[in-house]
């Protein structure tokens, strides 16, 4: 093997991680997941508090996601690969706002009848 292909395979190896950082993100991961889950399922917050708990806990892992397992920090290109974060991070927005937005405007415009009869069917679950 030529000294050339020997640095070409030296410098792929460093954007790639290591089995500590993986096992480390796994972790978090599982970490923030069973947090959110303990915190819906013991009620340990108000229906406002625990909404924004809830979405920091999704921002907290998306960032440990972006670090531990795409390496965004690591990569030869950072323009790109910010370029290519923040237009997914768009994406997600509008999607997520959207479908916020339209559930909302369906439930203002449920009519009386309609929201009694949604209730009544829901006390059953």
């Amino acid at each position: 093997m030529s000294e050339h292909q020997r640095v070409v395979v030296a410098q792929h190896d460093t954007a790639r991680g290591t089995l500590a950082s993986y096992v480390a993100g796994y972790i978090f991961a599982v970490y923030l997941t069973v947090t959110a889950y303990l915190a819906v399922y013991n009620h340990l917050f108000s229906n406002t508090v625990l909404t924004a708990v809830i979405v920091g806990l999704a921002l907290v892992q998306f960032i440990v996601h972006m670090l531990f397992f795409l390496h965004l920090g690591r990569e030869t290109k950072p323009r790109w690969k910010l370029a290519v974060a923040l237009f997914m991070i768009m994406v997600v927005v509008v999607l997520v706002g959207g479908s916020l937005w339209i559930m909302s405007n369906l439930n203002s415009r449920m009519t009386p009848t309609q929201q009694n009869n949604y209730m009544n069917n829901q006390q059953g679950i």
